[in-house]
């Protein structure tokens, strides 16, 4: 029996192909260059196809982030639920982790993190018709990051939603600066976010 596709299903798989699109075009042009025809080309439709889904080139980008941003969570939530306590072993496992992470999305992912952050600092409009996301991806991490130091009986000396903001301050930094540089930034990172948890 062949299965009927739902104008629901028709439209997540739309949704997807355009961010899998507009992933590769913004990678490759960079976030300002980046056109909304270009994304829409790459994967195959019209711009109209766009504007179902996003209302501006701002909310793709964050669409985006946001999905790669899961599959960060999806990777380190991996490693981290067979973890029992926090020591030199663990930091490895997870430094190995963000390193490969890091290495597979490659320094242009991750420039451009520090271009969209530019263009908004320069654009207080679309800083504000994106704030909300920011603020939910922050808080989303936040408790992932809770939950998780609760589990082995640790706790933040600082709220959690500072140590999120930290932590996305400084993740495409790291890559950046560890490939750029030629130096491996993962684990030492780790051990200056460890300073603000307190473990039993």
């Amino acid at each position: 029996m062949v299965e009927r596709w739902t104008k629901e299903r028709r439209l997540e798989r739309t949704r997807a192909l355009l961010l899998d699109a507009a992933e590769e075009v913004f990678a490759e042009k960079g976030f300002a260059a980046a056109t909304l025809d270009d994304i829409a080309h790459a994967a195959g439709y019209t711009k109209g196809a766009i504007y179902k889904h996003f209302s501006v080139k701002e909310e793709l980008f964050l669409a985006v982030s946001d999905r790669y941003w899961r599959r960060y969570f999806d990777n380190f939530a991996e490693v981290l639920s067979t973890v029992t306590a926090v020591g030199p072993h663990e930091l490895d496992r997870v430094a190995e982790r963000w390193r490969q992470l890091g290495h597979d999305r490659g320094a242009e992912h991750a420039a451009l993190g520090h271009e969209f952050t530019l263009y908004l600092l320069r654009n207080p409009e679309a800083r504000a018709r994106v704030a909300a996301k920011r603020l939910e991806v922050a808080e989303e991490l936040a408790g992932f990051v809770a939950e998780n130091l609760e589990r082995v009986g640790g706790s933040l000396t600082i709220t959690p939603r500072a140590f999120a903001h930290v932590l996305i301050a400084t993740s495409d930094s790291v890559i950046l600066g560890s490939q750029l540089d030629d130096i491996d930034l993962y684990r030492p990172i780790l051990e200056m976010y460890l300073s603000v948890v307190k473990l039993p």
